[in-house]
């Protein structure tokens, strides 16, 4: 990504609370039209920076950029925010709910009523129009909350955990809206636990630890630069046979089935594999597997946790 294409930048952002570092030299950006995800375990840091890029908290040093210039309090008022703990009035109606919110940012009586409409009926939720937002399921307070970070049209969305709680038809819907501002030149930047979510729906994900960006990129960037995983089915062959591999350089990932999957090191050559493993038993199953974002994800970490020792 050059530096034109990128909208939002996050360089060096750190953030201590007494001896703990809760954000460490925190770094990346998000373009035009992506869709970025957030990733990491708790206490990440993932929170903390999305509240530092929205204005509720101050970073120690570095500095957050939109569009080249440090973001100001006009800025953030065009962003849609959508915090993990839920920020609505529990006795308001939907309606009024999602029309104040839209008359605070600036827009008229009536183009607040119209855009309510509108992402009421996007989120599937017009029906709930004139009911009390605490009288709504969790899954549809989730709704209302994405539309309360929609109604005012932002150029930029930012979204803590927007799929938690949601049912598979409300995970596809609000998928489809993310991508929808996305195709529209909307930058999305959102955080999420649920790893095979963020690996259909994103362009580009960052995974955290320990208050630092331990890995940046494509998942089939990050998938390059990752360990080989092998499926392999032995016919009887003895059950720890990967152990009896000169070097010990293949690692059993996981048991799978009847087989097993290798982590091979790069470069490691898989002829040798396969030769080694004929001698032992019959070939049922051969071949290459993909590495997961999940699988990115514990190795990421693990590794960062590793060399931090």
């Amino acid at each position: 990504m050059t530096a034109d294409q990128a909208l939002l930048e996050l360089e060096e952002i750190s953030k201590r609370y007494g001896d703990h570092a809760a954000l460490e030299r925190m770094e990346f950006s998000v373009a035009v039209g992506e869709v970025f995800g957030f990733v990491g375990g708790n206490g990440a840091g993932k929170t903390t920076t999305m509240r530092i890029i929205i204005g509720v908290l101050e970073n120690d040093s570095g500095s957050v950029r939109w569009r080249g210039r440090p973001i100001d309090a006009p800025t953030r008022t065009s962003f849609g925010y959508m915090p993990e703990e839920r920020g609505l009035y529990p006795r308001m109606t939907v309606a009024n709910h999602l029309e104040y919110l839209a008359r605070l940012h600036g827009m008229d009586r009536q183009a607040a009523r119209t855009a309510m409409r509108t992402w009421t009926e996007r989120l599937d939720i017009a029906e709930h129009r004139d009911r009390a937002v605490d009288c709504l399921s969790l899954g549809n307070q989730q709704r209302v909350q994405l539309a309360a970070a929609l109604v005012h049209d932002p150029q930029f969305l930012l979204l803590d955990e927007p799929f938690s709680g949601l049912d598979p038809l409300a995970v596809d819907t609000m998928s489809a809206v993310l991508r929808d501002k996305a195709d529209e030149g909307v930058p999305v930047l959102f955080s999420s636990h649920q790893l095979d979510l963020v690996e259909r729906l994103c362009d580009r994900v960052g995974i955290a630890s320990k208050g630092r960006m331990v890995a940046c990129g494509t998942v089939e960037a990050l998938r390059a630069g990752a360990d080989n995983n092998v499926y392999i089915e032995v016919e009887d062959a003895p059950h720890d046979w990967p152990l009896s591999l000169q070097g010990g350089e293949a690692i059993v990932t996981r048991r799978q089935g009847r087989g097993i999957v290798l982590g091979l090191p790069r470069g490691f050559d898989e002829n040798r594999l396969l030769h080694h493993a004929m001698g032992l038993g019959r070939i049922v199953a051969f071949h290459r597997q993909r590495a997961s974002l999940t699988e990115l994800f514990r190795s990421a970490v693990t590794d960062e946790t590793a060399e931090a020792a």
